[in-house]
């Protein structure tokens, strides 16, 4: 059976889901995306993916195209008609389909899509045996805090990892890590401490970072906010990446050099079954 989607305020088989080729998101990338985990049935952190979507969409001159609470219903229903119990909901927005010039349309209604990945996210083969990261020179453009749809370079990178032999790429920018491909990335010091580089328009904003941060801050983790290279990434005790669809997954290479004998290390471990149980118990 074909999934369910959300187009424009109907609910209809993915076979049927269209929108114009006109769209500003098909021929600008002018749009910012969403993507939010469901566990047991349930959203994670959905208020602050909505909060990140609402800064986004303003940041881009952009209004919401829904309520909140009407964002809450659709994704809610998306659920239920897929009967989805592990996995995530993609939700885009842009600015919607005029025909083309580089200059804003007026007055045009916006594009509103979602659609649900039937996938596991708890029990992954990238939780047990951890990802081999590459790094490569970050070509994005200068505005990552944005959600955007312009995920050419990511994609590249991503490839070049995985041409490679490797799971994922780190990305550089003036000899120092920016984020993982889609993912904030960490380092943990050989004295215990976290590292992740701290917010600024370089890197996404991340509702799980965000989440797993508190996380270690009550777990009585010592955390520091601050730029790292690849270098003392190679020298840490362990490594790890945060996103919705990974929550905490550790790195157990980079740049052919293992961290914890090649093993996801225990503290990482550790900040995984708290975030996963956290997660769990707030998800509405």
């Amino acid at each position: 059976m074909s999934r369910i989607v959300y187009v424009n305020g109907a609910y209809v088989p993915e076979e049927e889901a269209t929108i114009s080729i006109f769209d500003r998101g098909f021929i600008f990338a002018d749009g910012v995306y969403e993507v939010t985990a469901i566990l047991d049935g349930k959203l994670v952190d959905f208020e602050g993916h909505c909060v990140r979507l609402e800064r986004s969409l303003g940041e881009l001159k952009m209004p919401m195209p829904v309520t909140a609470e009407e964002l809450l219903e659709i994704h809610r229903e998306l659920i239920r008609k897929n009967n989805l119990t592990e996995g995530l909901v993609y939700l885009q927005v842009t600015r919607g389909a005029a025909d083309r010039d580089f200059a804003f349309p007026k007055d045009t209604p916006q594009t509103l899509v979602l659609f649900t990945q039937n996938k596991p996210l708890v029990d992954t083969p990238m939780a047990r045996n951890g990802l081999k990261v590459l790094s490569v020179e970050d070509m994005r453009w200068s505005r990552r805090d944005i959600k955007t749809v312009q995920l050419l370079g990511p994609c590249l990178a991503k490839m070049e990892a995985k041409a490679q032999g490797k799971d994922d790429a780190w990305m550089v920018e003036d000899g120092l890590v920016n984020e993982g491909t889609s993912n904030n990335a960490y380092i943990i010091t050989k004295e215990g401490t976290i590292v992740t580089r701290h917010l600024s328009n370089s890197i996404l904003h991340g509702i799980t970072r965000k989440a797993v941060l508190k996380v270690a801050a009550e777990a009585g983790m010592n955390v520091e906010e601050r730029p790292f290279s690849i270098e003392e990434a190679q020298q840490a005790a362990e490594a790890f990446v945060t996103a919705a669809t990974t929550f905490v997954c550790p790195v157990v290479e980079i740049d052919g050099v293992p961290l914890s004998g090649g093993k996801p290390g225990p503290m990482v471990k550790r900040l995984r079954e708290l975030y996963v149980e956290e997660g769990r118990k707030a998800a509405i």
